[in-house]
């Protein structure tokens, strides 16, 4: 691995470690705005990657890129789905059904599922090819849509 791309993961390692530890101990409010920040940050990083695929290809932006979904889809974001943060709190709102906290087996699936798409294409991407990129970004685009078509309420 290129020592920028290790130095990265390493920081990713150590800030996913540090936000599981202290996502006990922050408010709903926090809560949600922490997991709409991971989610916002692994949509600029999908966003980049599908910039090189409809693009100038570059394979390292690429691979940065799904490192980082992977990362971010690896973190223990589910801890930020706690109690009380099913709806609106204050100023701080959100797109989560309630229904997402009555099927915890499903979203467990749907989570396991997302991981398992984020991971082959941080997988694919290191190989190079835009062909395979363009086939698991795909996969990683369904295992998103899977779940906010039941449990993100629209805009």
């Amino acid at each position: 691995m290129k020592p920028i791309l290790t130095s990265t993961a390493l920081g990713l390692v150590a800030v996913v470690l540090a936000g599981s530890a202290l996502a006990g101990a922050l408010t709903p409010e926090e809560q949600i705005e922490t997991r709409q920040a991971g989610y916002t940050f692994m949509g600029w990083n999908m966003g980049k990657i599908k910039a090189n695929l409809d693009g100038e290809y570059n394979p390292d932006q690429v691979a940065a890129a799904a490192n980082t979904i992977a990362a971010i889809a690896n973190s223990g974001m589910g801890a930020l789905f706690g109690p009380g943060t099913d709806k609106d709190v204050g100023s701080v709102k959100t797109r989560v059904k309630p229904e997402l906290f009555q099927n915890m087996e499903e979203v467990g699936q749907l989570s396991t599922d997302f991981k398992d798409a984020a991971d082959n294409l941080a997988e694919v991407a290191a190989e190079g090819d835009p062909g395979a990129v363009k086939t698991a970004f795909g996969e990683l685009g369904q295992a998103c849509k899977a779940c906010h078509k039941k449990y993100r309420a629209d805009d």
